[in-house]
């Protein structure tokens, strides 16, 4: 094969829309922007010639060429601090870190740098950037390509984190970060690329293109960043999450007959708690599912949220369910992963209160 990975053909459902996967809308929304504004540029280890790891990338080097869609050496810290001078001098960077586990050499150049140039420029100079990432476990990849750093960013002021659920939510949240004049964590559940994981054990319950969610249009949209999408209306209980694992949440609530209201809050910070507060001042209950470990995890922050603002409407305690306090487990990824039987628990502690 010569040039970079030629992209695959958009498939239509049977109620002839356009479906993507994740991957297929994450490449649009890259195209999109790329061909409304020249300042946008995308680069990253092997994000030019070869279209990615997972190709999210696919074909922007031979249709935009070598200055907007290029390789980068095998050193984090180098892309993020190329990315802060790119965005200082008016581009739109959208650098990809191959794994969120190998971002940690360049956290000190998102935190030290992109977080604070707008503040202590005194708006002279700001950082547009939108950082990529694939982000959790579920494709086997070990230690060392299974983690989910998401609280470690959204404690940091100045920086915005945001986590699709549904190829339609991740071309058009997408499109929203890279224009926001801010740095964008950017963080792709990649369990979630090829087709929802709606149960435990299970391989993808059905390809994304016969999933309601993967329903994405043509050209230009964007999704506000900090609104939360209700996926699933209820009295019961309240469930948030994000990522994969509303999903899974969903899922064990439909299985379970459980009238619960499943909230994919999609973007971190800034945080939609309009939306949960409203929620949980109907249901009286919480639960928060998450992948990443329990302790400062971000569901921490959340209960402290529902706590803080919702107390007198509470009828149990918040319930949180994670993945466990351990290094990732590469053999036992699946017993790690909040999954139907730990979430069923929760749910039946919270209606028997």
């Amino acid at each position: 094969m010569s040039g970079s990975q030629t992209k695959k053909k958009p498939q239509q459902g049977a109620d002839g829309e356009r479906r993507l996967n994740m991957i297929e809308a994450i490449n649009d929304a890259l195209d999109v922007m790329m061909e409304r504004d020249e300042n946008v540029v995308v680069f990253g280890e092997d994000a030019g010639y070869f279209g990615g790891v997972f190709r999210c990338t696919a074909g922007l080097q031979e249709k935009y060429g070598k200055s907007r869609a290029f390789d980068a050496p095998i050193s984090e810290c180098g892309i993020m601090g190329v990315a802060v001078g790119m965005g200082a001098y008016g581009l739109r960077p959208v650098p990809e870190i191959q794994f969120a586990d190998y971002i940690y050499p360049g956290y000190d150049q998102i935190v030290s740098e992109a977080a604070r140039l707008r503040y202590r420029s005194a708006g002279e100079f700001t950082s547009p950037i939108t950082i990529r990432s694939p982000y959790g476990g579920g494709i086997f990849g070990g230690q060392t390509h299974s983690q989910s750093p998401e609280a470690l960013f959204t404690h940091i002021s100045g920086v915005k984190t945001v986590i699709p659920s549904t190829p339609h939510d991740a071309k058009g949240l997408l499109i929203a970060a890279i224009e926001d004049n801010d740095p964008v964590l950017f963080f792709e559940p990649k369990r979630i690329y090829n087709g929802p994981f709606e149960g435990y054990y299970d391989k993808p319950a059905a390809a994304w293109r016969s999933h309601p969610d993967s329903a994405t249009p043509e050209g230009y949209y964007r999704i506000e960043l900090g609104k939360a999408n209700v996926v699933r209306e209820g009295e019961a209980l309240t469930v948030l999450a994000y990522g994969t694992m509303v999903h899974v949440a969903k899922k064990v609530c439909e299985e379970k007959g459980v009238d619960a209201e499943v909230i994919d809050l999609r973007s971190l910070v800034p945080l939609d708690i309009d939306t949960i507060e409203a929620s949980v001042e109907k249901t009286g209950k919480c639960l928060i599912v998450h992948e990443a470990s329990r302790t400062s995890g971000f569901g921490a922050e959340l209960s402290a949220l529902v706590q803080e603002r919702c107390f007198y409407h509470l009828e149990a305690p918040i319930e949180r369910v994670t993945g466990f306090d351990t290094p990732y487990p590469h053999s036992l990824e699946w017993a790690y992963f909040p999954g139907p039987v730990r979430i069923g628990q929760a749910i039946d502690r919270l209606l028997q209160e």
